[in-house]
C-alpha cells in the first residue's frame, strides 16, 4: 500500500486552502492562505486556488458567484460547478506520490458554444510576507518560474531560501495557453517607513483566450490567445501533477523521467549567424520541427526537421530578434522554446551612448541645463552617466569619444552636485523626499565621481581627475560612515550594502595610491565594520530586508560583497537566495531575478536584473560555483533584452540607443493587461494614481529609461570582459557567455573580452583573443 506524501485543505467552496508534503521539515503549505489575505487586509477570496474566470458566447462568469457541489473522500475530492451552457468539475488526487488536480470542461447546451477564456487560479505561495523575519520569507515562500507550451507547460516553485524542498507542477493532458498573474501590495514608501513594500502574486493557468477585449498584445507572436469551440456535449480535459523537486536539474529530471516531458537545452542568446545548437531528450519520436521569427505581420517560419540527428538540433539564425523552436511529436503533443538573436552586443553599446549623448543630454542651454533626461531625484537615474563613462574606458573606438567624456563630466558638475547636495556641500545631501534623503542615492554619485578620475586629465575639461577622486572619496564617506548623518534613517542606510561593492575595492587602492589617507582610512573602516556586520549577522540574512520586507537589492550586494571580501561562508548563505532568484525557463525573457514591483508582475526590471545577474556571476566565480555564474548569465540575457532594438515580440519597438527599463514577463498581466509581455518605464503607472502620482507627477513622459544603465557598468566589468568554463557531470567542457565548439575552441560572446576563467581548475587565461583552445586550459 503506498502511503500518501502530500496532504491538502478546502474552505467550503472546494479551493485549496492548504497544501503540504509530509517530508517538508517545514511544513511550508504551497498555496496561498485565506487567513493571511484576512491578516493583512487583502480582499482576494476570488483568487484561492480552484477558483476561476470564464467567459461564453461573450458572458463573463466568475467562480465566485456560484456554489459548486463538493465531494471529499480520504485522499480525493471532487468540485463540481454548474453554469449556464456549461458544468466544470475539478478533481483533486493525493492518494500516490504527488497531487493529481483534474480539470473538465463540458457544453451542456445544445447549441455549439465559444469559450472565450477560462482562467483558473494557481494561486501558489508567492509571497512577500509582511514581516520582517526573514526565515519566514526565505522558508514559506516561493518564487514561482513558469515554463509555457502547448502540452508541457510546467511551474517551477522555488523556495526563496534554496537547499530546501520545492514544489513543481507539470502540465499531463489538455492545452495551455499560458500563465497570467495579479499583484496585490502595499507600498509605504512615502511614510518614511522601511520596510515599506509587501505583497503576493496570484497565478492565472489561461487555459482560452486571456485577455479583455482590446487589450491583448498587438505583437505578441509567441504565445496563442485562442478560444475553444465546443460542440454539444462536448468535453475538454487537462491535468496537472504537483511534486517535491530539489533543485533545477531535479525539476527537469522529474518532468523527463516521471511526467513523460521533452528535456530540450539551449543557448538563451546567439549571435546573428551563429549556429543555434539544441538537444533533446524525448518519449516521444520528433514528427516535425519549425523555426519561427518575427514581426508579428510577416512571420517567417522554416521546417528544420532535417537539421536533427541523434537528438541534437543545429539551426542558424541570421535575422535578429526573437526566435521560437516548435517541437511536433508523433503523438501529436507540442513543446516550444524561446531565444533571442543579436546582431552585436558591441553595436548595443554604441549606438546606447551616442543616443544618450545626442538625444538624453539637455546641454548648457536646456530647461535643466547640462542634466540627462528624463530626470529623478532618486539615484539610480544617474546610471546613464556611469555607463558613457565606463563604455568610454573599454572602448576607444566610440565616436565622439572624448565629446561623450566631457557631456558626463558638465552634468557632473552642473547638475549632480548642486541637486543632491545644499550648496555643493558633501556633508549635506538635500532632502529630495519631503523631509529625508536616500542614502543609497550617494553610491550612484559616488560611482560618477570615480569613473571620472578613470579618464585622462586631457580629456577631462572643468576639473583635473585628482579633483573628481577626491569628491568620489568625500562623497563615498558619507554613504558608508554612520556618524556623518544627524538621523536614524540615514545612520541606518549608511550601514546597508548596495551596488557599490562592485567598486569599494578599486576605489580604495586609488585613494591609497593618490594619498589620499585620511579618506581612505574612513572608508576602509566603515566598509569593514559594515562587511563584517553583514557577515556576523548572515545565520539571520538580515541583509535580505532593505526599503522592502524581502528584495534581491539586499541579498544580491550581500552575496557579491561577501564573496569579494573573501568571506565565503557568509557568501554562500546569501548565495542561496541569490539563486532561487534567478529564473529557468523555455522562454530566456522568463529567467530573470524575481521581482513584481515594478510592473505589478513577474517581470524583468533593467537596474535591479542586472545588478542581481552580476552579483551572481561576482559571487559565482570566487565561491567557483558554475551554476551560480550560469544564473547570472541566464538573468544578463534577459536584461539585454530591454536595450534590444530588434526585439519584435514586443509592443514597445526601440529606435537603436533607446531602452526601456521594465518588462512585464507575464502575459496576461491582469493589473494592467496593456503592458503584457511589453517592454516600459514605471511611468506610465502616473495614470494609476496613489504612489505612482507622487512618484511621477508629470504623468507618463514617454521616457522610459530614467533608472537605467549601472546594471550595463555591471555587465562591462563582468560579462562584458569575461567568459567562463567548467566541466560538467559527465566531464565535458562547458562554456558560459561563449560556446565550445566541437573541434574543441572556446568562442567569447564577451564584447571586451579580457579573461577566460577556468571555475573547475580556478585558473584565469587573460587574453584578448575572441577564441582559445580547450588545450590551453
Amino acid at each position: 500500500m503506498t502511503i500518501p506524501r502530500v496532504n491538502f485543505e478546502q474552505n467550503e467552496r472546494g479551493a485549496l486552502t492548504r497544501l503540504t508534503f509530509n517530508d517538508d521539515p517545514t511544513g511550508m503549505n504551497w498555496v496561498v492562505a485565506p487567513d493571511y489575505l484576512d491578516q493583512v487586509g487583502y480582499s482576494d477570496q476570488d483568487k484561492l486556488f480552484g477558483e476561476f474566470q470564464l467567459v461564453v458566447n461573450g458572458t463573463p462568469y466568475q467562480s465566485t458567484d456560484y456554489q459548486p457541489k463538493l465531494v471529499t473522500d480520504d485522499d480525493t475530492s471532487t468540485v463540481n460547478y454548474r453554469l449556464p451552457l456549461v458544468d466544470l468539475r475539478e478533481d483533486y488526487d493525493a492518494s500516490g506520490q504527488e497531487l493529481r488536480w483534474g480539470i473538465k470542461l463540458k457544453n451542456t447546451s445544445r447549441q455549439s458554444i465559444s469559450i472565450d477564456h477560462l482562467g483558473i487560479w494557481l494561486s501558489l505561495a508567492y509571497i512577500m510576507y509582511r514581516d520582517a523575519d526573514v526565515q519566514r520569507n526565505a522558508e514559506q515562500s516561493a518564487a514561482v518560474f513558469p515554463t509555457i507550451s502547448p502540452s508541457f507547460t510546467k511551474l517551477a516553485a522555488v523556495r526563496r531560501k534554496s537547499g530546501l524542498p520545492n514544489l513543481g507542477c507539470y502540465q499531463l493532458t489538455g492545452t495551455v495557453r499560458s500563465v497570467g498573474t495579479f499583484a496585490e501590495y502595499t507600498n509605504r514608501f512615502f511614510e518614511n517607513v522601511s520596510p515599506s513594500l509587501d505583497g503576493l502574486l496570484f497565478h492565472q493557468l489561461v487555459l482560452a483566450g486571456g485577455y479583455p477585449h482590446g487589450q491583448a498584445p498587438h505583437n505578441d507572436w509567441i504565445y496563442s490567445r485562442a478560444g475553444l469551440r465546443l460542440a454539444p456535449g462536448e468535453e475538454r480535459e487537462w491535468q496537472f501533477a504537483f511534486a517535491e523537486f530539489a533543485d533545477q536539474a531535479d525539476f527537469y529530471r522529474l518532468a523527463r523521467h516521471r511526467f513523460g516531458h521533452p528535456q530540450i537545452t539551449f543557448a538563451p542568446l546567439v549571435d546573428s549567424g551563429q549556429d543555434q545548437v539544441v538537444t533533446i531528450d524525448s518519449p516521444q519520436a520528433v514528427k516535425r520541427v519549425w523555426l519561427i521569427s518575427g514581426p508579428a505581420d510577416c512571420l517567417t517560419t522554416e521546417e528544420v526537421t532535417k537539421q536533427l540527428t541523434g537528438g541534437r538540433l543545429t539551426v542558424s539564425a541570421r535575422q535578429p530578434g526573437e526566435h521560437q523552436l516548435q517541437f511536433e511529436f508523433t503523438d501529436g503533443s507540442t513543446d516550444m522554446v524561446v531565444f533571442n538573436v543579436m546582431d552585436s552586443i558591441s553595436k548595443l553599446l554604441e549606438r546606447r551612448t551616442n543616443y544618450l549623448c545626442q538625444h538624453s543630454y539637455s546641454g548648457p542651454g536646456g530647461r535643466v541645463p547640462d542634466s540627462f533626461a528624463p530626470l529623478s531625484n532618486q539615484g539610480e537615474s544617474l546610471g546613464k552617466l556611469n555607463f558613457i563613462l565606463q563604455e568610454c574606458l573599454l572602448n576607444q573606438q566610440q565616436p565622439d569619444r572624448v565629446g561623450a567624456i566631457r557631456k558626463v563630466e558638465a552634468s557632473t558638475v552642473n547638475y549632480v552636485r548642486p541637486k543632491w547636495f545644499v550648496d555643493g556641500d558633501f556633508l549635506r545631501p538635500r532632502k529630495l523626499y519631503g523631509d529625508f534623503y536616500r542614502v543609497m542615492d550617494l553610491e550612484y554619485i559616488a560611482h560618477l565621481f570615480y569613473l571620472l578620475p578613470q579618464c585622462a586629465d586631457e580629456e577631462l575639461e572643468i576639473n583635473p581627475a585628482s579633483t573628481y577622486l577626491k569628491w568620489a572619496a568625500q562623497v563615498f564617506d558619507v554613504r558608508v560612515n554612520p556618524d556623518l548623518h544627524d538621523n536614524q534613517r540615514g545612520k541606518e542606510e549608511a550601514q546597508m550594502l548596495g551596488v557599490y561593492y562592485m567598486y569599494i575595492n578599486d576605489l580604495l587602492a586609488d585613494l591609497k595610491r593618490a594619498g589620499l589617507t585620511k579618506e581612505y582610512s574612513e572608508i576602509s573602516q566603515s566598509w569593514q565594520a559594515a562587511i563584517n556586520r553583514v557577515a556576523d549577522q548572515s545565520s539571520t540574512l538580515k541583509a535580505a530586508v532593505t526599503e522592502h520586507f524581502f528584495d534581491n537589492a539586499g541579498f544580491g550586494p550581500a552575496a557579491g560583497a561577501l564573496a569579494v571580501n573573501g568571506d565565503n561562508v557568509a557568501a554562500r548563505r546569501y548565495a542561496r537566495l541569490l539563486k532561487a532568484n534567478i529564473g529557468f525557463s523555455n522562454d530566456f525573457r522568463s529567467q530573470a531575478p524575481d521581482r513584481w514591483w515594478e510592473a505589478l508582475s513577474y517581470m524583468m526590471h533593467s537596474l535591479w536584473g542586472g545588478i542581481t545577474a552580476a552579483a551572481a556571476q561576482i559571487a559565482g566565480e570566487h565561491l567557483g560555483d558554475p551554476e551560480l555564474v550560469a544564473a547570472g548569465y541566464r538573468a544578463t540575457v534577459a536584461m539585454l533584452y530591454l536595450y534590444d532594438s530588434n526585439a519584435t515580440a514586443t509592443d514597445r519597438i526601440l529606435k537603436p540607443g533607446e531602452a526601456a527599463s521594465t518588462y512585464s514577463i507575464a502575459g496576461p498581466n491582469i493589473n494592467r493587461p496593456d503592458l503584457s509581455r511589453n517592454r516600459f518605464g514605471q511611468s506610465i503607472f502616473a495614470s494609476n494614481g496613489g504612489i505612482f502620482a507622487r512618484l511621477f507627477p508629470d504623468g507618463y513622459t514617454g521616457e522610459d529609461d530614467w533608472d537605467m544603465g549601472e546594471e550595463l557598468v555591471a555587465y562591462l566589468n563582468g560579462f562584458g570582459q569575461k567568459t567562463y568554463l567548467y566541466r560538467d557531470d559527465t566531464d565535458r567542457w562547458r562554456a558560459i557567455n561563449g560556446r565550445v565548439t566541437d573541434d574543441g575552441e572556446v568562442v567569447t560572446m564577451a564584447p571586451y573580452i579580457r579573461e577566460y576563467v577556468d571555475l573547475t581548475n580556478h585558473r584565469v587565461i587573460k587574453t584578448t583573443e575572441r577564441k582559445i583552445k580547450l588545450e590551453e586550459l
